[in-house]
């Protein structure tokens, strides 16, 4: 769903860049293993929420990789967990309270702000 709502994110993956078929992305053996990576990393930071040095580096190594290796605009990391957030709030929508809603915001927001300060850690300029 991410790369149907915000196609302008495939650029940053040349694998799968001028994929158009939603179905056809879905099957794509890298988008699955890039996405596995990803819910790898949220998983990290849920499971360490009560560690702060690790939550950090974690996201501290997502952000400086993205921003010097990959040059992802930060902007995209805000987009994908609000995806996230809305493909869940469906998924598990009988489940789905208001506090889990809150809970997953809040997450949403350590994420992005630990991101987007690596970002400018390493002196991302657009």
């Amino acid at each position: 769903r991410f790369f149907v709502n915000f196609p302008s994110a495939k650029q940053y993956f040349s694998q799968f860049k001028h994929m158009e078929d939603p179905l056809e992305m879905e099957r794509s053996l890298q988008l699955r293993k890039h996405a596995r990576r990803v819910m790898g990393a949220i998983n990290t930071v849920v499971e360490n929420l009560n560690d702060s040095e690790k939550v950090s580096s974690v996201l501290a190594l997502v952000g400086k990789a993205h921003a010097l290796k990959h040059k992802v605009e930060p902007i995209y990391f805000k987009k994908l967990t609000g995806v996230m957030l809305e493909v869940i709030a469906e998924e598990y929508a009988n489940d789905f309270t208001p506090e889990a809603h809150g809970a997953w915001t809040k997450m949403k927001t350590l994420i992005y702000t630990h991101v987007t300060a690596a970002y400018k850690e390493v002196g991302w300029a657009q």
